[in-house]
């Protein structure tokens, strides 16, 4: 989206929404304006389905602490047994099917609020075609879902999730988490020990630069 007076005006607000609202806005259904109409309608297609997801990417990276970060897209972690139904239901409820190139997850295009909500299937592997992580996406049932409503995904499964990933952005977020949470690094470093040890490498070094940087 380009960086039009009234994107950053809209932004600017956003941000003042989420710093007033940052001690009571608990779930993603709290989230203000065109993004909570987008949680709630999320949540009608996972009641349609019944399935569960949970909401992970950059609102959940401010949900766990990283209060600077905002974004423009919605992703969700969904079972695999859930994906067609969900994209069929969405199909004719207020969603657009983006075109999914290939070797992409889906996406969708809320038309109402103009959101993009990105599909991240249970089963997949993230990371890059040059660099695949070295796991697969996990139930969303493993990482926080409950219910029928869309939850947020649990920080240990969120650091999961930026180490698979693999980019630097992703790298940069988990060192804000970790700096913003740092009573719960030996929990996230005992998650990432029962999933893989290369993501146990990787945390280490970036609690090391959080370290390191906090002493600067």
């Amino acid at each position: 989206m380009p960086n039009t007076l009234a994107f950053l005006t809209q932004q600017m607000e956003l941000a003042g929404e989420l710093l007033a609202g940052r001690g009571h806005m608990f779930e993603p259904q709290d989230l203000p304006g065109r993004f909570g109409r987008v949680i709630k309608a999320v949540d009608h297609l996972l009641e349609v389905v019944g399935g569960q997801a949970v909401l992970g990417g950059g609102w959940a990276v401010w949900r766990h602490g990283f209060h600077g970060r905002m974004t423009q897209d919605v992703d969700i972690v969904l079972a695999a047994d859930r994906v067609d139904e969900f994209m069929r239901a969405a199909s004719v409820s207020g969603f657009e099917i983006l075109p999914q190139p290939p070797g992409r997850w889906p996406k969708l295009l809320h038309k109402a609020t103009d959101i993009k909500v990105d599909i991240l299937p249970e089963g997949q592997r993230p990371g890059t075609a040059a660099h695949p992580a070295p796991t697969t996406l996990g139930h969303p049932l493993t990482m926080g879902a409950s219910g029928a409503g869309l939850r947020y995904i649990t920080l240990p499964s969120l650091i999961e999730l930026k180490l698979a990933a693999g980019r630097a952005r992703d790298e940069a977020d988990v060192a804000e988490l970790i700096r913003a949470n740092p009573q719960n690094v030996a929990a996230i470093r005992g998650h990432l020990a029962t999933v893989h040890g290369d993501y146990v490498i990787a945390f280490d070094q970036l609690v090391q630069r959080a370290q390191d940087q906090r002493d600067e």
